[in-house]
């Protein structure tokens, strides 16, 4: 379904839609709007993926073992030693 509304845009905003047009970039300014809106859907979408991932690795890390835990100089040293090995390959 289509809806129709009506949008205000600055003098900028309106010169690059105008623009985008003109170069056949986009069919119309509706549909620039629409492929701007769908990319902020998108972006929106992947910001919630990687809050959840990131918040579902900090409640596994709640759950570790405090004798599971692994030092920052292993961790780094790890990190280090597999640097170096791709920098040799």
């Amino acid at each position: 379904m289509t809806v129709k509304t009506t949008l205000s845009f600055t003098d900028r905003h309106h010169r690059f839609l105008t623009d985008k047009v003109g170069q056949g970039v986009f069919a119309s300014q509706s549909a620039a709007v629409a492929a701007a809106l769908e990319q902020m859907m998108r972006d929106e979408e992947e910001r919630e993926l990687a809050l959840d991932a990131m918040a579902e690795e900090i409640r596994a890390r709640l759950d570790t073992w405090r004798a599971d835990y692994v030092s920052a100089e292993d961790a780094f040293a790890a990190a280090r030693a597999r640097q170096q090995a791709a920098r040799r390959a």
